[in-house]
């Protein structure tokens, strides 16, 4: 079958997908050419089972992205070696820390027949159920150590990896962590500003620190250790986070 043929069928049965099954989703197309898309989409796909097998020995060609409004994704694949079906898989979400996903069941993907309104019947009464079970787990070991701001204080606690996470009382400060460079993870409400470079890490906490200031809200840092309230301090000046970490897998 030609790359066009191929590319035009996954297209068009994501697409029937998304709108068989249960909620709302959406579905993109990732062609050939969207070659770091489907690299880091890669390294996302929470499976250590059939797609991780297949992956392990046919790097993603493309790709449909399957998204609900909160921020849960799936990714559907062509079956190689295979004329009919796909293969079906969770995706991670990218805003969580790989500390999260630790102890997590991985809600390994599965193999659909070519008919994607059973297709729809298949991701509904299986992979659906898993993923949502693994998400709310991974989401609750995220909020682990982070301690919920309040209307007049924004707690930023600094992660094992270096980061600095909060989970902010409401959109007014959280418009402004954003546009500081911290990543928001829709569903649990968690920012994150990562500490690869740690000049840029600090300087965006000296530059938040004023604009809260002006809707008069104030700063915190703190220590995931630390579970008392913290003081109210200004974060002008970070202190030194914790060594980065070795790289490692995440366990999905």
């Amino acid at each position: 079958m030609h790359d066009h043929d191929t590319s035009e069928r996954l297209a068009s049965y994501a697409d029937v997908l998304a709108g068989e099954l249960p909620d709302t989703w959406t579905s993109l197309h990732l062609p050939p050419d969207a070659k770091d898309d489907l690299a880091e989409l890669t390294d996302r796909v929470w499976d250590l089972d059939l797609v991780a097998a297949m992956l392990a020995e046919h790097p993603l060609q493309q790709a449909a992205v399957l998204s609900r409004p909160d921020g849960a994704q799936l990714v559907l694949l062509d079956r190689p070696g295979e004329r009919d079906g796909f293969l079906i898989a969770a995706v991670a979400p990218r805003a969580l820390p790989d500390e999260a996903y630790r102890v997590v069941p991985e809600p390994n993907g599965i193999a659909l027949a070519d008919d994607p309104f059973l297709g729809a019947e298949q991701v509904a009464g299986d992979l659906l159920a898993r993923y949502d079970r693994a998400l709310a787990q991974a989401r609750d070991n995220a909020l682990g150590g982070i301690q919920p701001s309040l209307p007049d204080r924004v707690v930023l606690t600094w992660q094992p990896d270096g980061s600095v996470a909060t989970a902010p009382f409401d959109d007014r400060a959280g418009a402004i962590l954003v546009a500081g460079g911290f990543i928001k993870d829709p569903p649990s409400g968690i920012y994150r500003l990562s500490g690869d470079d740690t000049r840029a890490q600090a300087r965006a906490l000296r530059e938040i620190g004023p604009q809260l200031d002006a809707l008069g809200i104030g700063t915190a840092l703190q220590h995931p250790a630390g579970r008392t309230a913290p003081t109210s301090a200004s974060a002008s000046m970070p202190p030194t986070p914790a060594a980065p970490r070795a790289s490692a897998t995440r366990t999905r």
